[in-house]
């Protein structure tokens, strides 16, 4: 990849082959076979939404080290941020919330610089529920660590392990409003959101109780987030507009 521009297409991607879109992974101890270890996971619905909006999927796993990140993302064509667990609150300034979720300090330290690299190379992205909320932690902005208290509900996670699903209102003019049109009915499971935006980033849809559903960074190429799980529906758009992005279309 020398002399790749940053940011830019490969020269094997658009008409000479499909981009390359890394996906943020889990890190959990999981089990196959007779062992139980440690492992970088992520639900396939995730790879699988990339590949059928055209794209090549490559894990991304929260590296110990940040060492090489800017090489990293020199040689992917996109990035999916996804979802998972509780940021952790000392990272805003925040008190720990008796049911945000235990620290994941390797994941978050991979992500907050992953993100901010991304942004700096103008890389396009697509940020998922807690990949929103990681962008907007790396922004500068804050969470609601439990949105049961704030809103008064638990529409947004009804119950452990279960999506949901309500509408979102998207604002007039933004790129996820010119994607999905005024309104949409969305896969949902999370307890926090967004309070306080980050530094450039814009509110761009909402559920009915006014929680923030999506936001937008102003002046980068594509740099979306949505607080529900679009890999969780039939619907690609959201996908099809970051691979379409990612290939120079």
């Amino acid at each position: 990849m020398s002399g790749a521009v940053r940011g830019a297409p490969h020269p094997e991607a658009g008409e000479s082959g499909p981009p390359l879109i890394g996906i943020t992974t889990y890190q959990e101890p999981a089990r196959w076979g007779f062992w139980v270890r440690e492992a970088a996971l992520l639900p396939v619905p995730y790879a699988r939404s990339v590949e059928r909006a055209g794209g090549v999927p490559v894990l991304l796993p929260p590296a110990a080290t940040l060492r090489g990140l800017d090489t990293l993302v020199s040689r992917l064509d996109g990035v999916v941020l996804a979802g998972g667990g509780d940021v952790d609150p000392e990272l805003y300034g925040a008190a720990r919330h008796p049911e945000t979720g235990p620290p994941q300090p390797q994941r978050d330290r991979f992500e907050l610089a992953l993100v901010r690299a991304v942004v700096d190379a103008d890389l396009p992205f697509l940020a998922i529920c807690r990949g929103m909320q990681v962008l907007n932690v790396a922004r500068g902005g804050a969470l609601v660590q439990h949105l049961p208290e704030a809103v008064g509900h638990r529409g947004h996670a009804p119950a452990a392990g279960v999506l949901g699903s309500h509408r979102v209102r998207t604002g007039e003019g933004s790129r996820i409003g010119r994607i999905l049109g005024a309104s949409s009915d969305v896969p949902t499971y999370h307890h926090q959101a967004v309070s306080r935006l980050g530094k450039g980033l814009t509110a761009v849809a909402w559920a009915e109780d006014q929680v923030v559903e999506a936001v937008e960074l102003q002046g980068h190429r594509f740099g979306v987030a949505v607080q529900w799980h679009p890999e969780e529906s039939d619907d690609r758009r959201l996908f099809e507009a970051l691979v379409a992005e990612a290939a120079g279309r």
